[in-house]
């Protein structure tokens, strides 16, 4: 059996992930931050095959304890930095562990032997961290593809713009590394919704969807969401964990990055169907999956379903 080191695997996304690994046949590593946290992972060792599966405490500035825990990988997928919109510190919440973590990842990874394949569940924010809004130039009925510009702007949430940050030093490192013994790939998910698998109540995405779905506004940055009835590109959870099982398990993608988006809706008719209750407006697409459909195959399920899904 092979093995895959997944770097949060335990959180919203990760957990989707951990879950297609351990249904694939895989002996499945998870990282978790403070192993003592049983409520971060016990929602993992419920699953089928929960017999394959190991939880490992890891801290991503540790290079020494980064080491340990790649080191009998065959993959490795890093979806291990921190979704913070409300922060304190933007350097120490988000900055460092995003950006340092990713250094210190690719520097321990460059000296382990027998890995074949590193996936990043990065993000929009990789393409534009002006995400909801659109990037540059573009009006808010353009659409955006792979061979659009990557955008940023010092204005952007500190969360984007660490994201953005992080996918440069990805790409520098494949760049200046031509003779690598394994491939990079990275994933690109737009606003990540659909039902979480644990009942965590620290879940930022989970968050979003039930104060969008209840209409709350704790903050500013919220509040200029319904007042603006921005309109959001949308993927399932489990489109995302289905196409880095995929972008993993599929040779010839190095250096690749996989925008993942299905539809885009206003935010007031994301909390009307989050209500059960039917859009006003139909979906546009503004974000195009285009190249995940036509490399990985991947069929990216309508918002309605995956709103339909949370609320269920």
């Amino acid at each position: 059996m092979k093995k895959v080191g997944i770097i949060g695997g335990c959180g919203f996304i990760g957990s989707y992930i951990t879950k297609t690994f351990l249904n694939n046949g895989y002996l499945v590593k998870v990282s978790a931050t403070d192993i003592t946290r049983e409520d971060k992972y016990k929602h993992l060792m419920v699953l089928e095959h929960a017999d394959n599966l190991h939880i490992s405490e890891l801290d991503v500035m540790d290079k020494a304890i980064l080491q340990d825990f790649v080191s009998d990988c065959d993959i490795v997928i890093h979806c291990g930095t921190p979704f913070i919109l409300d922060f304190q510190d933007a350097k120490t919440q988000l900055f460092d562990p995003t950006i340092k973590g990713t250094e210190n990842f690719l520097e321990v990874i460059s000296h382990t032997r027998g890995i074949e394949k590193v996936v990043f569940i990065a993000s929009v924010a990789a393409w534009n961290t002006n995400f909801p809004m659109p990037a540059g130039t573009k009006s808010i009925t353009d659409t955006f593809d792979e061979n659009d510009t990557r955008f940023t702007t010092i204005e952007s949430h500190p969360y984007a713009q660490a994201k953005f940050m992080a996918n440069q030093v990805v790409e520098k490192f494949i760049k200046e590394n031509s003779n690598l013994s394994f491939e990079i790939s990275s994933v690109s998910p737009v606003m990540v919704l659909g039902k979480s698998m644990s009942d965590r109540e620290d879940s930022t995405s989970s968050a979003l969807q039930f104060l969008i779905k209840n209409k709350i506004a704790p903050d500013e940055f919220i509040q200029a969401l319904y007042d603006n009835d921005v309109p959001f590109a949308i993927v399932d959870v489990e489109d995302v964990a289905n196409a880095t099982f995929k972008v993993a398990t599929t040779k010839g993608l190095h250096g690749k990055d996989y925008l993942l988006t299905s539809e885009t809706y206003k935010i007031s008719d994301i909390s009307t169907m989050l209500n059960h209750q039917e859009p006003k407006e139909k979906a546009s697409i503004i974000y195009k999956n285009d190249l995940a459909q036509n490399d990985l195959g991947i069929h990216f399920r309508p918002v309605k379903e995956t709103l339909n899904n949370y609320s269920n």
